[in-house]
């Protein structure tokens, strides 16, 4: 028989769960589950608020006797990046996920799973339902739109929150501490398209690359894995050397935050240049499977005939230009850090690429735990989209999280951890943007510790959650609430 995740323990957890994942979440499209949240404060007796962006607050009051000690925040975010494989059919805007247990793992059926930070989200309500928990007074925070520029927390206001001590449940590796994060910005170029008349004979031709793992763009951005849109550019670069061609469109990736997994132009060539062009996707694709066979083995470069029909064509100068650009821009870590073994510490992700108008809008991201550094990669992407003829866009960016080791909630949570695991946790900063850092920056003073689950393909359909740490997170959740309050 097929086990269903509201079966599994810690069932309250898995219960919420399941309840928020009934309810669609994509980023800026929160208030259902903001509204679901609410509903059930009011149905438990609970004191709660929202603000004018839509975060949530939950007020719970601390066990008898406990009174007295500090108030702690458990905070996570209600969004999820809502990615989906090439023929699923699923409509985010009202579709709940479908789920399936696998071994030890819960994962999704051709979508993302909604485990970041779904989980983070379930753990804080399921405290409420402990009869037997101890705990200090309690603020349940749950903030939207991380994922697209963790707008949420950047919009809280200082009287939300009355707490100095946040337990942030947005990481993914059981048993690991996290007490710094990356900040991050986007930078955007808008490519004006100059179009020209096709003159002779042409026939349209689609590229596809397909079939990549893709995946977060900070805490995987070091495992190499391609990018399709960079894949893209070299194969079109390939055959231009031989075949010039007109684009007539282009697009890849969909998230700023995700590592593009697909990615397809429609050219329009010579009849006579199609067996060269079906000879250089072929060889490209051996070469590319070769050099990425351990991170993308399902690579693929298609060629395919094209149904729909084109009014506008890009120059060939026009073509050639964006080409050089996409494939002259970086992709990938820039430097690790001197100060922590195996960390990233800048990278940039060359995130999508599409067309608006008579524009194409390509977007990047970067990230640093240094924010110098951070600004001069954004700088140095800036002036390169700008010297192809680019007019640039720059948000403002978020800031880092810096480490403090002599954080009280640290050493609680350190003690814990290392009792129940019997083995001392590694103390780490994560290459990605934590709502810590803009919480800290807001409210200081706030001590602040980042732990959770093993969560597996974040902002992929890859993601899964697995289902053994779930239990032991959130039996460190509640040991860790308990010593707080003493």
């Amino acid at each position: 028989m097929t086990q269903h995740i509201t079966d599994l323990e810690p069932q309250r957890l898995y219960h919420y769960f399941h309840q928020i994942n009934q309810i669609p979440r994509c980023s800026k499209n929160e208030q259902k589950v903001g509204e679901y949240l609410l509903s059930l404060a009011k149905e438990k007796g609970l004191e709660s608020d929202i603000d004018s962006t839509g975060n949530v607050v939950i007020r719970v009051p601390a066990t008898p006797g406990k009174e007295q000690a500090p108030t702690v925040i458990l905070q996570g975010h209600t969004d999820m990046v809502c990615e989906k494989n090439k023929g699923t059919e699923h409509d985010f805007s009202k579709d709940p996920i479908k789920m399936k247990v696998n071994g030890d793992w819960i994962e999704a059926e051709g979508t993302t799973l909604g485990a970041d930070n779904g989980i983070g989200v379930a753990a804080a309500l399921s405290v409420l339902d402990e009869k037997d928990a101890v705990h200090g007074p309690l603020e349940l925070l749950f903030t939207v739109d991380e994922e697209t520029g963790l707008t949420g927390a950047q919009s809280l206001k200082p009287d939300f929150l009355t707490g100095r001590m946040l337990i942030n449940m947005d990481s993914e590796e059981e048993g690991e501490l996290y007490i710094g994060c990356a900040g991050g910005k986007d930078t955007l170029g808008e490519f004006p398209v100059e179009y020209q008349e096709l003159n002779g004979n042409y026939v349209p031709v689609r590229i596809t690359v397909n079939g990549l793992k893709g995946g977060h763009s900070g805490i995987d951005i070091h495992l190499g894995r391609a990018n399709a849109v960079k894949l893209l550019a070299k194969t079109l670069e390939k055959i231009y050397a031989g075949a010039p061609f007109h684009i007539a469109s282009v697009e890849g990736g969909s998230k700023r935050n995700a590592i593009p997994r697909e990615a397809e132009a429609v050219i329009f060539v010579k009849p006579e240049t199609l067996d060269f062009i079906k000879d250089i996707t072929g060889s490209l694709t051996k070469s590319f499977r070769s050099d990425y066979s351990s991170t993308d083995p399902g690579l693929e470069i298609k060629t395919e005939d094209v149904s729909e029909s084109f009014k506008k064509f890009f120059s060939l100068d026009a073509s050639s230009k964006l080409i050089a650009l996409l494939d002259d821009l970086p992709h990938g870590v820039i430097a690790m850090s001197a100060d922590v073994p195996g960390l990233v510490e800048t990278s940039t992700n060359l995130a999508t690429v599409s067309m608006q108008d008579d524009k194409v809008i390509i977007g990047t991201s970067q990230r640093s735990s240094i924010d110098a550094e951070r600004d001069a990669t954004a700088d140095k992407i800036a002036h390169q989209m700008a010297a192809a003829g680019a007019d640039v866009k720059s948000t403002d960016g978020y800031p880092g999280w810096e480490p403090n080791l002599d954080s009280k909630i640290l050493q609680v949570t350190k003690s814990i951890v290392t009792q129940y695991y019997e083995k001392e946790p590694a103390v780490k900063a994560i290459h990605a943007g934590l709502e810590c850092g803009i919480i800290g920056e807001k409210y200081p003073g706030m001590d602040m510790i980042s732990f959770g689950p093993t969560i597996t393909g974040p902002h992929s359909p890859d993601e899964r959650v697995h289902i053994p740490s779930v239990k032991n997170f959130y039996t460190c959740l509640l040991l860790i609430l308990k010593k707080l309050a003493e």
